[in-house]
């Protein structure tokens, strides 16, 4: 059966059956620090050799890549079906003052003659006769615009040369835009399942003790009984906010400024929440981010290659938190250093550098994200049932005066965002400690 066939619970299985044979490849290939594909027996009498394992290693790898994509597309139908309403979010933008809605005044002023000549409905109105009326409405022209526009004329028959310096110098336009400055993009957030709540925290029941004791038992002898007990725990929503004073002719005389402001103030709310998913550290006001989870399991490097820890981090994920691990977590520096291990002759394990090669390892994905140092990643199952990101209100924007802000022409823009982050089962995240640089 072809991988697109395949459902979602065929996909893992198949998956899982992978990741272990070559999980077992790379076991026999370990070396000092390194890997040696010379040494490897378990694909059989027909790959021998450093080049023909590291390509069967190569086709392995790729087949998990695949099944991997496979499983998610399909995970990410059904959590879109689940959560459609949930992500649903609507956020109020404030009026630009001063401005009208489409008012671009950067190019060439119209007189009001020549838009009426470019009108398409006066054009069809005069080739039929002009009879009856027609009126046309331009609501963004600006009355001062039109009155300087009509007033202007042409001065015919000058003898004087006219030049660039010593006569009318050129209109030049500055280009729309600008060019960004760089900053750290959102790494993290987007595989975090996210949820609403209207309420001020966040408040849960954990099964804290499950202990099973169903046994066998003879005619007339007492049944077994097991012991299951809870605890209630609770996430505060937490507040993160941004401000920007701003006077009145920059948002009247700059049309975009107020979209400029508004997105600049959402992302940059976006971004710090999208750091505390990783690094915060729970104290109020402060969210509580993986690194200081409480109970989440670690996984040193030691002697080991850091893939290996990084397999091994998933295993105590799915045997200890019992949860299906979905993605990596490492700085940008330490997946370099993975994406070019290379074999003891030079050959590539994760594709030749005229490949793109995909960002993966072990089948999972790879976010790389430099919110967290270099030298520490992490491995979770980031599905509902383990974490989830309740917002108690979207990034709003609003405006508004300080102080004395009225009578100095100015005013400030403000953005806010509330939300609490559950991670409802620590053990189903591992951390990969002492990754070398």
């Amino acid at each position: 059966m072809s991988v697109a066939n395949l459902t979602l619970k065929e996909a893992r299985e198949k998956l899982g059956a992978k990741q272990d044979e070559l999980g077992k490849v790379f076991a026999e290939a370990k070396a000092d620090g390194g890997y040696d594909f010379s040494k490897v027996t378990c694909l059989g009498t027909d790959v021998k050799g450093s080049i023909s394992v590291a390509e069967k290693v190569k086709a392995m790898n790729a087949e998990c890549d695949e099944l991997a994509q496979h499983a998610e597309t399909l995970e990410a139908a059904e959590h879109a079906v689940k959560s459609h309403a949930d992500r649903e979010k609507g956020v109020r933008r404030p009026p630009m003052p001063g401005g009208s809605k489409g008012d671009d005044r950067r190019g060439e002023i119209k007189s009001l003659g020549q838009r009426v000549g470019e009108e398409k409905a006066y054009q069809s109105w005069a080739r039929g006769g002009a009879a009856g009326g027609i009126s046309f409405s331009y609501e963004e022209a600006w009355p001062s615009d039109m009155l300087a526009k009509g007033a202007a004329y042409e001065t015919l028959g000058t003898k004087t040369l006219m030049t660039r310096s010593a006569g009318y110098a050129p209109e030049v336009i500055r280009a729309p835009g600008f060019v960004e400055a760089p900053t750290r993009p959102i790494q993290v957030l987007d595989i975090i399942p996210m949820f609403q709540t209207d309420q001020a925290a966040y408040k849960y029941m954990e099964e804290t003790a499950r202990t099973h004791a169903s046994a066998e038992r003879a005619e007339g002898g007492t049944f077994a009984e097991s012991t299951f007990g809870f605890t209630e725990r609770n996430s505060p929503v937490q507040k993160i906010t941004d401000s920007l004073p701003v006077t009145d002719e920059q948002l009247q005389d700059v049309p975009s400024m107020n979209g400029y402001i508004d997105s600049r103030l959402t992302f940059g709310i976006r971004q710090r929440f999208d750091s505390q998913c990783v690094v915060g550290d729970g104290l109020d006001p402060n969210l509580r981010g993986l690194k200081n989870v409480a109970g989440i399991q670690t996984q040193a490097v030691g002697g080991d290659p850091v893939m290996d820890a990084f397999f091994k981090s998933m295993t105590k994920v799915r045997l200890i938190g019992r949860a299906t691990p979905t993605h990596h977590l490492m700085h940008p520096l330490d997946w370099q250093n993975i994406r070019l291990t290379r074999t003891a002759d030079g050959v590539y394990i994760f594709g030749s550098p005229t490949d793109a090669g995909p960002e993966r390892l072990w089948g999972l994905p790879v976010v790389q994200e430099d919110a967290d140092v270099q030298g520490r990643g992490y491995t979770g199952s980031f599905l509902p049932p383990f974490v989830s990101l309740f917002e108690r209100q979207g990034v709003e924007i609003q405006i508004g005066f300080v102080g004395t802000q009225f009578v100095e022409g100015k005013r400030t823009v403000r953005g806010t965002m509330r939300a609490a982050l559950v991670w409802f089962r620590p053990t189903a995240f591992a951390e990969v400690t002492g990754i070398p640089g």
